[in-house]
C-alpha cells in the first residue's frame, strides 16, 4: 500500500487549422479579420458566436452597427446573455490520476458535452494498491490505523489470488489472465487509486467547476476541481474569467458571476 496524492494534468486542447479558417474569412469577404484572443479555444468560441450574427466587422449585416472588438469583450458578453452554446465548439483534455474510484464514480454523472476513458480494472491486475484519505480519516490516528490494515489485506488478498491461479506463469493466455483479473477486482476496495481521461467542452467545465467546488461537494473531488479551476482560469482567461476564487474548508470554492451559461 502506498500514499498518493491527486494529480492534474491538461494534455490537450482545440487548435486552429489556419488554413481552413482563413479560406471562411476570404469566402466572406474580410480576408484581414483578427482577433486578440490569448488562446485557440476562445478564438474558435469567438469565430463561432460571431457567424451567428455576422458581426465580424459593422456592415456586414445590416442590423449591426457597432461590434466589440476584442476577444475579452466579446466573450463577456456571451458569458453574461449566456450564450453558452458557442462554448461547446471546444475541448479541453484532462488526465486526473491517482484519483479514487469514489472520485470517478461522482464525475461520470456529469455526462454533457464530455468524453471519458477510464482505467480498465478487467485488465490492469491490481498489486500495489494507492491510497489518498479524507482529512477526517487522516485526522484520527485509530481511523487511519483501521484504513491501513484493511487495505493492506485488500492488497495482499490480490496477490494471494494472483499466485494461486498462477497468473505470472509463463504461457498463461491473456485471455484468462483477464478473466481472473476481473473476478479478483471485486474485491478491490473502491477508494484505491486509479486513472481517468476526461475531455469537456468549457460550457459543460463551468458547470462542474461551480459544482464541484461548492462547500457542501465530497472532498476529494473538490481538491481536484480546484486545481482544475486554477489551470483554466489562468490558461483561458476570457472564458474563465467571471470565477471568482475563494476558499472553504481550506480548499478553493470557485464562483462565477454568471452561472450556468
Amino acid at each position: 500500500m502506498r500514499k498518493v496524492e491527486p494529480k492534474v494534468f491538461l494534455i490537450g486542447e482545440s487548435r486552429i487549422v489556419e488554413d481552413g479558417l482563413q479560406a471562411y474569412l476570404d469566402h466572406i469577404g474580410i480576408p484581414d479579420w483578427t482577433s486578440d484572443a490569448p488562446t485557440d479555444s476562445e478564438k474558435i468560441t469567438e469565430v463561432m458566436g460571431r457567424l451567428c450574427y455576422r458581426s465580424f466587422a459593422p456592415g456586414m449585416n445590416k442590423n449591426v452597427t457597432k461590434i466589440r472588438e476584442h476577444n475579452d469583450a466579446y466573450m463577456a458578453n456571451i458569458l453574461s446573455t449566456k450564450h453558452g452554446s458557442v462554448l461547446e465548439h471546444t475541448m479541453m483534455n484532462f488526465i486526473f490520476a491517482d484519483v479514487s474510484r469514489v472520485f470517478t464514480h461522482e464525475l461520470v454523472r456529469h455526462r454533457q458535452g464530455v468524453a471519458i476513458s477510464q482505467e480498465s480494472l478487467r485488465f490492469v491486475r491490481l498489486d500495489d494498491l494507492g491510497q489518498w484519505l479524507p482529512t477526517c480519516i487522516r485526522e484520527d490516528e485509530r481511523a487511519m490505523t483501521i484504513f491501513a490494515s484493511t487495505f493492506e489485506q485488500l492488497e495482499l488478498l490480490q496477490r494471494e489470488m494472483a499466485e494461486y491461479f498462477k497468473l505470472d506463469r509463463p504461457g498463461v493466455p491473456f485471455d484468462v489472465k483477464k478473466t481472473i483479473t476481473s473476478a479478483m477486482r471485486r474485491v478491490a476496495p473502491i477508494g484505491l487509486a486509479t486513472t481517468i481521461g476526461w475531455s469537456a467542452n468549457p460550457r459543460a467545465l463551468r458547470w462542474v467547476l461551480e459544482m464541484r467546488t461548492h462547500p457542501t461537494a465530497e472532498e476529494e473531488i473538490r481538491l481536484v476541481f480546484g486545481r482544475v479551476g486554477a489551470i483554466v482560469c489562468r490558461r483561458y482567461p476570457n472564458t474563465f474569467g467571471d470565477f471568482l476564487a475563494d476558499e472553504a474548508n481550506g480548499l478553493p470554492w470557485y464562483r462565477p458571476a454568471n452561472s450556468k451559461v
